[in-house]
Protein backbone atom coordinates (compact mmCIF):
# COMPACT_ATOMS: atom_id res chain seq x y z
CA UNK A 1 0.00 0.00 0.00
CA UNK A 2 3.04 2.18 0.69
CA UNK A 3 5.85 2.41 -1.31
CA UNK A 4 9.11 4.00 0.01
CA UNK A 5 11.97 4.78 -1.36
CA UNK A 6 15.35 6.21 0.13
CA UNK A 7 18.13 8.39 -1.59
CA UNK A 8 21.04 10.24 -1.03
CA UNK A 9 23.58 8.15 0.50
CA UNK A 10 26.97 7.77 -0.38
CA UNK A 11 30.90 7.94 0.54
CA UNK A 12 31.58 10.80 3.06
CA UNK A 13 34.62 11.79 5.09
CA UNK A 14 34.12 12.03 8.67
CA UNK A 15 33.23 15.54 9.80
CA UNK A 16 30.64 15.43 6.96
CA UNK A 17 27.00 15.84 6.18
CA UNK A 18 24.56 13.93 3.98
CA UNK A 19 20.84 14.43 3.19
CA UNK A 20 18.86 10.83 3.32
CA UNK A 21 15.56 11.07 1.45
CA UNK A 22 12.25 9.01 1.80
CA UNK A 23 9.75 9.51 -0.99
CA UNK A 24 6.75 7.89 -0.92
CA UNK A 25 3.99 6.51 -3.21
CA UNK A 26 0.46 4.92 -2.59
CA UNK A 27 -0.64 6.59 0.07
CA UNK A 28 -0.12 10.44 2.04
CA UNK A 29 2.50 9.97 4.36
CA UNK A 30 0.83 12.86 6.42
CA UNK A 31 -1.75 9.66 8.67
CA UNK A 32 1.87 7.83 9.31
CA UNK A 33 4.62 7.86 11.66
CA UNK A 34 7.98 7.74 9.89
CA UNK A 35 11.10 6.79 11.26
CA UNK A 36 14.73 5.81 9.98
CA UNK A 37 16.68 2.79 11.33
CA UNK A 38 20.01 1.65 10.51
CA UNK A 39 21.87 -1.67 10.21
CA UNK A 40 25.84 -2.03 10.01
CA UNK A 41 27.15 -5.54 9.13
CA UNK A 42 26.90 -7.92 11.44
CA UNK A 43 24.73 -5.80 13.66
CA UNK A 44 21.40 -5.63 14.53
CA UNK A 45 18.54 -2.87 13.06
CA UNK A 46 19.20 0.09 15.56
CA UNK A 47 16.78 3.10 15.52
CA UNK A 48 17.97 6.33 14.34
CA UNK A 49 15.10 8.96 14.09
CA UNK A 50 11.48 9.19 13.79
CA UNK A 51 8.69 11.80 13.64
CA UNK A 52 4.96 11.65 13.93
CA UNK A 53 2.22 11.65 11.67
CA UNK A 54 1.56 15.71 13.07
CA UNK A 55 5.29 16.01 12.86
CA UNK A 56 4.77 17.03 16.84
CA UNK A 57 6.62 13.90 18.27
CA UNK A 58 10.24 13.70 17.37
CA UNK A 59 12.78 11.07 18.58
CA UNK A 60 16.59 10.47 18.10
CA UNK A 61 18.40 8.10 19.18
CA UNK A 62 21.02 8.93 21.89
CA UNK A 63 24.10 8.77 19.78
CA UNK A 64 22.70 10.88 16.69
CA UNK A 65 21.08 13.80 19.12
CA UNK A 66 22.70 17.33 17.69
CA UNK A 67 23.97 15.69 14.52
CA UNK A 68 21.08 14.42 12.53
CA UNK A 69 17.77 16.02 12.09
CA UNK A 70 14.17 14.19 10.95
CA UNK A 71 11.77 16.55 9.41
CA UNK A 72 8.79 16.22 7.18
CA UNK A 73 7.79 17.78 3.36
CA UNK A 74 4.42 16.98 3.32
CA UNK A 75 4.03 18.69 0.34
CA UNK A 76 6.36 16.32 -1.32
CA UNK A 77 5.25 13.05 0.50
CA UNK A 78 8.93 13.08 1.87
CA UNK A 79 10.92 12.72 5.08
CA UNK A 80 14.10 13.93 5.55
CA UNK A 81 17.22 13.12 7.63
CA UNK A 82 19.85 15.23 7.36
CA UNK A 83 23.13 13.90 9.16
CA UNK A 84 25.84 16.41 10.05
CA UNK A 85 29.36 15.92 11.46
CA UNK A 86 29.30 12.23 10.58
CA UNK A 87 31.60 10.00 11.93
CA UNK A 88 33.22 6.35 10.93
CA UNK A 89 30.43 4.27 13.34
CA UNK A 90 27.49 6.33 11.18
CA UNK A 91 28.62 3.93 8.56
CA UNK A 92 25.31 1.78 7.79
CA UNK A 93 22.57 1.04 5.56
CA UNK A 94 19.85 3.29 6.19
CA UNK A 95 16.32 2.23 6.22
CA UNK A 96 12.98 4.25 6.22
CA UNK A 97 9.44 2.89 7.55
CA UNK A 98 6.59 3.65 7.56
CA UNK A 99 3.06 3.05 10.39
CA UNK A 100 -0.46 4.37 10.01
CA UNK A 101 -0.83 6.11 13.13
CA UNK A 102 -4.11 5.97 15.01
CA UNK A 103 -2.73 7.61 19.15
CA UNK A 104 0.58 6.78 20.45
CA UNK A 105 2.96 4.47 19.14
CA UNK A 106 6.44 3.11 19.93
CA UNK A 107 8.50 5.06 16.88
CA UNK A 108 11.31 3.64 18.57
CA UNK A 109 10.57 -0.02 17.44
CA UNK A 110 11.21 -1.33 14.38
CA UNK A 111 8.60 -4.06 15.05
CA UNK A 112 5.58 -1.21 14.77
CA UNK A 113 6.50 -0.14 10.85
CA UNK A 114 4.76 -1.98 8.40
CA UNK A 115 6.43 -0.54 5.15
CA UNK A 116 10.11 -0.21 4.78
CA UNK A 117 12.51 1.04 2.08
CA UNK A 118 15.37 -0.85 0.60
CA UNK A 119 17.78 0.95 1.93
CA UNK A 120 20.45 3.68 1.26
CA UNK A 121 24.21 2.89 2.20
CA UNK A 122 25.98 5.74 4.18
CA UNK A 123 29.65 4.98 4.41
CA UNK A 124 31.73 7.45 6.88
CA UNK A 125 35.83 7.14 6.13
CA UNK A 126 38.33 8.42 8.77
Amino acid sequence: QVQLVESGGGLVQAGGSLRLSCAASGRTLSSYAMGWFRQAPGEERDFVAAISRGGVNIEYADDVKGRFTISRVNAKNTVILQMNNLKPEDTAVYYCAAVLEDGWVNMRSHRIYDYWGQGTRVTVSS
